[in-house]
């Protein structure tokens, strides 16, 4: 169980709970049982469903991938497959099951979209992940979605600041996986997976993620105050990437280096993300 606890990474959980969290929360303004139930779901079983599949259906390149093992993903032997995707489904449908009765027709949509990208992305016959440009933009989903999720579920009204906000989140998603799909190359290449990265090799993708982080940042200086100020966050991810600039193929598994200061790094903004989404709050109480 430590191995399947470990293929949904733990350090990661934070990143699908939180934004879920903070739609719903910022709308209702009050902690129920589906704030609780529905961030439970989107910190522990969301994150088994979509690391865990990912895991079990890569099992032969991350055996080639020098990272895997680790906080960065786990490499399950085949005897723990099985036991992976049972102990994904079983946890997932009853919280499913909930958030379905109590939800609308249109948080249905939204929570379908977000459960498909989780499958699609590595599950056998689609494998999203293996489709240049799709595979950023369904890594994104997965974390925005959540957040759509609780603002469409907690009855929202979607202003252009949101929309905003919700579009500045996901360049951050698309900046994020494509710079994370860098240091993988090598691996990805000879174990026959395609990419973002493994198309436009990696001193490109590195040059599109620092350019999606800024854009990002610019996206939310059309927000709400104090949200503007959270422009001024996205600069460090695009300084993250800096280093790498006129990286090499050859040399991309450097990059793994940027990747582990960008896991440690969200912790820092998520901090930051929390103290102006507090003050928001405070400005219109």
């Amino acid at each position: 169980m430590g191995q399947v606890i470990l293929s949904s990474r733990p350090l990661s959980w934070v990143n699908t709970a939180f934004p879920f969290a903070a739609g719903y929360l910022l709308t209702t303004r009050q902690v129920d049982v589906t704030f609780v139930l529905g961030t439970l779901y989107f910190l522990i079983p969301y994150n088994l469903a979509m690391y865990g599949i990912n895991d079990v259906f890569d099992y032969e390149s991350d055996l080639r991938n020098p990272r895997k093992g680790g906080v960065e993903g786990a490499v399950l032997g085949r005897s723990l497959h099985r036991v992976t995707l049972w102990s994904a489904a079983l946890t997932n449908f009853p919280f499913l099951i909930y958030l379905v009765i109590v939800g609308s027709p249109l948080s249905w949509l939204v929570l379908a979209i977000s459960v498909f990208a989780v499958i699609a992305y590595s599950a056998p016959k689609l494998r999203f992940k293996e489709r240049p440009f799709i595979d950023s933009l369904t890594s994104s989903t997965h974390f925005v979605s959540p957040a759509v999720y609780g603002l469409v579920l907690a009855g929202a009204v979607f202003t252009p600041a949101l929309w905003a906000i919700l579009a500045a989140f996901f360049l951050w998603g698309v900046a994020s996986h494509a710079f994370g799909a860098v240091q993988d190359i090598v691996a990805d290449r000879e174990g026959g997976i395609a990419s973002i990265a493994t198309v436009i090799g990696g001193r490109q993708t590195v040059r599109f993620s620092f350019v999606a982080y800024l854009l990002g940042g610019v996206l939310m200086l059309f927000t709400a105050w104090p949200g503007p100020l959270g422009s001024i966050l996205a600069l460090p991810y695009a300084l993250s990437v800096l280093p790498f600039f006129s990286i090499t193929d050859e040399d991309a598994e450097r990059a793994n280096a940027g990747w582990k200061r960008f896991l440690y790094l969200n912790f820092g903004t998520g901090f930051l993300v929390t103290l102006l989404l507090i003050w928001y709050v405070l400005l219109g109480s």
